[in-house]
C-alpha cells in the first residue's frame, strides 16, 4: 500500500479544491466521513456475528463432547408431553367381524 506523506496529502487537497470548489469541499468531506463510519460499523457487525457464531459452535461441540443437553434460552428447552401423548396404542392384527 502506498505511503502518502504530508506533501501528497496537500496535493490531493489542492486538486480537490480546484475540481469541486470551496463551497462543495465541506459537503464532500462530510459525505466521505459518513461513508467511512457506515463501513466501519458494518465491518464491526460482521465480525461480531462471526464471533457469536463461533461461540455457539464451541458450546455445541462442548455439549456433544459431554453428552449433556445445554439450554441457552427458554425456546430451546424441551416441553413436557402429556402422558397420553407419550404412550402409543398397541397395534393389533385382529380384524373386526364383518
Amino acid at each position: 500500500m502506498p505511503n502518502i506523506g504530508a506533501t501528497g496529502f496537500i496535493l490531493i487537497i489542492l486538486v480537490a479544491l480546484l475540481l469541486f470548489g470551496p463551497s462543495k469541499l465541506p459537503e464532500l468531506g462530510r459525505a466521505f466521513g459518513r461513508t467511512l463510519r457506515e463501513f466501519k460499523n458494518g465491518a464491526k457487525e460482521i465480525l461480531e456475528d462471526d464471533s457469536d457464531r463461533k461461540e455457539v459452535q464451541k458450546a455445541d461441540t462442548a455439549r456433544l463432547d459431554t453428552g449433556k443437553p445445554e439450554y441457552r434460552t427458554a425456546e430451546n428447552a424441551p416441553t413436557a408431553q402429556p402422558a397420553a401423548a407419550a404412550q402409543t396404542a398397541p397395534s393389533s392384527d385382529k380384524r373386526l367381524p364383518e
